[in-house]
């Protein structure tokens, strides 16, 4: 299983298709931004651009086999998990392709190494507008409170922290299971962490939720990892899809086309059945277009 060791102890999980150009996957999910996330998307970029390029997948630190500390979670870390892969595989430079809470990863990347990017694909991009609030992003973490306060009224004797351990065991993925909390993925794969786990106090572990979902989900920008006027002068060409629901808003979407110097945005509807082959052909197309030659 290819992985990189981080100076903190994390252990980052990546995945190479294809050969060609370099392209570096940023996977929606949230907290579960893991390769297996291209699943349900409308297309699977592994699978459509590993003939033309080559496609590096990863899971972010505590998602998928990338397992890390419980310390806060911080968008510096995973910045630097990502040009430590990049380094790790001989790359200078690569496209970036993101859908979701993964664009915030891609703004962020972009932001901090810009001579690394060579181009963008942001799929339905999460961010703020006026349909939303900074609420509307806590509510898996609100859940994840929510369950350790009321299993420790059952289980006394660990303040519900068993209960955090059963869910995790049962569905890993704290998207589609927030009881089971963001450190999920290594509690169902670590006996000794979940030994670890046990030594927590539930105000402790309350106290780490609210760091951790302070560190993906951070007040004072629009778009969480980059202020807002930095989008004006986006140094890449980027290619947009619309997002269309309360945590990838339209607006969002076309705040950034609007804004970014070499912005394209799509129209909605780029997912449906019928158009599915014509946008494969333009995201590929563009990556090609701005592949330095």
């Amino acid at each position: 299983m290819p992985e990189i060791q981080r100076p903190d102890g994390a252990r980052i999980h990546y995945q190479e298709h294809g050969e060609g150009f370099p392209v570096l996957l940023l996977a929606p999910g949230g907290v579960s931004s893991q390769i297996e996330s291209w699943d349900a998307n409308f297309y699977h970029p592994v699978r459509e651009l590993a003939p033309h390029f080559r496609v590096i997948a990863m899971d972010q630190r505590h998602a998928g086999r990338s397992h890390a500390p419980t310390t806060p979670f911080s968008y510096e870390q995973t910045t630097g998990d990502q040009l430590a892969v990049l380094d790790h595989l001989g790359i200078d430079r690569a496209h970036l392709v993101a859908a979701g809470s993964g664009c915030a990863h891609a703004w962020r990347l972009t932001h901090q190494a810009p001579d690394r990017v060579a181009a963008v694909v942001g799929q339905e991009p999460a961010g703020r507008d006026s349909t939303n609030t900074l609420g509307s992003f806590f509510t898996e973490f609100d859940e994840a409170m929510r369950h350790v306060r009321a299993a420790s009224l059952d289980d006394p004797d660990t303040m519900g922290l068993r209960a955090v351990i059963e869910a995790a065991l049962h569905e890993p993925r704290f998207s589609l299971n927030p009881a089971a909390g963001p450190f999920a993925q290594r509690l169902h794969d670590d006996a000794a962490f979940r030994e670890e786990f046990l030594t927590f106090t539930r105000e402790s572990y309350v106290t780490r939720l609210v760091r951790f979902r302070d560190g993906v989900w951070p007040d004072g920008s629009a778009y969480f990892t980059v202020p807002e006027e930095w989008m004006t002068s986006f140094p890449a060409p980027l290619l947009l899809l619309p997002g269309s629901d309360l945590h990838h808003p339209e607006g969002v979407s076309k705040r950034i086309a609007a804004e970014a110097p070499r912005a394209t945005l799509l129209d909605h509807g780029f997912d449906a059945p019928e158009r599915r082959n014509a946008t494969v052909e333009a995201i590929t197309g563009f990556l090609t277009a701005h592949t330095p030659r």
